[in-house]
């Protein structure tokens, strides 16, 4: 078991601060501070993301690694990499490549704003997901 599952290392996040191994990890656009999006990531998808340089997730629904942009193409090339006092939230700054960070085509995934007459959609679709991934 290495230190970063453990929780005996600094350097690392604390994987076994999270019951399925899985720390929440806020990806920002290092150019704009935009928040794109929101996933996790398990200490195997830490270390191939610090290894390749782009953004690798572990995906819930899927139960595997998510290799940002595999399918899509929109892959996020990693700037740097965060991690909270706590050691259970990973930041990544990264360069968004491809236009857009959510799976539905938007450049965030943060694109619905509540307001107080309802939901407004305030970003614009850069894809269409039907002809991205042929649903």
């Amino acid at each position: 078991m290495s230190a970063s599952q453990t929780g005996g290392n600094d350097d690392f996040p604390d994987f076994s601060k999270s019951q399925d191994g899985l720390l929440p990890a806020i990806a920002q656009d290092v150019e704009t501070g935009e928040v794109l999006m929101l996933a996790y990531m398990n200490e195997e998808s830490y270390e191939e993301t610090l290894r390749l340089g782009r953004a690798v997730y572990f995906s819930r629904s899927r139960g595997k690694l998510w290799r940002k942009g595999e399918e899509s193409g929109n892959v996020q090339e990693l700037h740097s990499l965060y991690f909270d006092c706590d050691r259970d939230t990973l930041l990544l700054k990264v360069r968004q490549i491809g236009g857009a960070a959510c799976h539905v085509g938007y450049r965030s995934c943060f694109y619905r704003q509540k307001t107080p007459e309802g939901l407004r959609i305030v970003g614009e679709r850069v894809f269409d997901p039907e002809e991205v991934y042929r649903k």
